[in-house]
């Protein structure tokens, strides 16, 4: 006959945990961003009068001027 040992009721709760590694590269996964993130906002727009959404000006909009050809690459 076998004899199956029972789990101690703590092995359970440690085995339900993600393992450490898992927490350093969450970790390390922040730490990327939020480097990225603070140089992005140091040295700012990457176009010359680029804005965020939201951003208006005084000039009118110029956009109805642009034909929407997008495609074909000619």
């Amino acid at each position: 006959m076998e004899q199956k040992a029972e789990p101690e009721p703590g092995a359970k709760t440690a085995r339900s945990l993600p393992p450490g590694a898992f927490w350093a590269f969450l970790l390390l996964l922040a730490v990327v961003f939020a480097g990225a993130y603070a140089v992005g906002r140091a040295v700012g727009p990457v176009a010359p009068g680029m804005h965020g959404p939201g951003v208006t000006s005084d000039s009118p909009s110029r956009d109805a001027d642009m034909p929407m050809e997008h495609g074909g690459g000619h």
